[in-house]
């Protein structure tokens, strides 16, 4: 299949369970809970989004026609350091590769042979989906963000990440599901304090829960 990537590019992941660490980003276009265009947001299951996942013109973007080559394209990105070589004063520190896949919403794109390709290029592979679609079994992290009343295909995985609060959504709903993490995330916006604030609260009074902070954006990165 042809892959349709939104932009590629090298940074720190900044949220949930994988905070701070080193990632090379592939933002699919593309969505099946949005189409991108601000005409269509107030009606669509997700009104919420932030991200600009409509076509190929990123940093890095582009049409590729095959697995291999999108990996490649990911591999490139990746530092070529003696640390990643693992030849570190003759030390076994290889560091694993890490790639997060991203949208818009992945899963409409990720299949088993990118997963198989990105594997080779020894990367350990992470996806951030709203886990209406069926994802690849082989995945190494899948965090889920379950938007509006979507049906939820994906009901287990690493880490669960409520972006908090949402209209008509009760976190309870989702804290027995087996996760194992599950975090509240504040929504972003002109009521981010107030948000914040509401999300410390309900995991203060809920344990299981903690708090996911867009750290990114804090930064100034992406």
């Amino acid at each position: 299949m042809t892959y349709s990537v939104k932009e590629l590019f090298y940074s720190l992941q900044g949220e949930g369970a994988n905070t701070g660490r080193p990632a090379v980003f592939c933002r699919f276009s593309g969505c099946n809970l949005w189409s991108g265009r601000e005409d269509d947001r107030t009606d669509a299951p997700c009104d919420f989004c932030d991200t600009d996942f409509v076509g190929t013109d990123g940093d890095g973007g582009a049409k590729f026609s095959t697995a291999e080559d999108l990996a490649s394209a990911i591999e490139n990105l990746w530092p070529n350091t003696d640390a990643d070589q693992g030849h570190v004063q003759g030390q076994n520190t290889a560091v694993q590769r890490f790639v997060v896949l991203t949208g818009g919403e992945p899963g409409l794109q990720v299949d088993r042979d990118l997963v198989d390709a990105l594997h080779r290029h020894r990367f350990e592979i992470a996806i951030e989906t709203n886990g209406t679609v069926d994802l690849p079994d082989t995945i190494n992290w899948v965090t889920v963000s379950p938007k509006g009343h979507a049906e939820l295909k994906v009901q287990q995985g690493d880490e669960l990440k409520l972006v908090y609060p949402q209209k008509g959504i009760d976190p309870a709903v989702y804290a027995e599901l087996p996760f194992d993490h599950l975090y509240l995330q504040p929504k972003d916006g002109p009521d981010s304090r107030e948000n914040t604030l509401m999300a410390l609260d309900y995991c203060r009074r809920h344990p299981q829960w903690r708090l996911s902070l867009q750290t990114h954006k804090m930064l100034g990165i992406r």
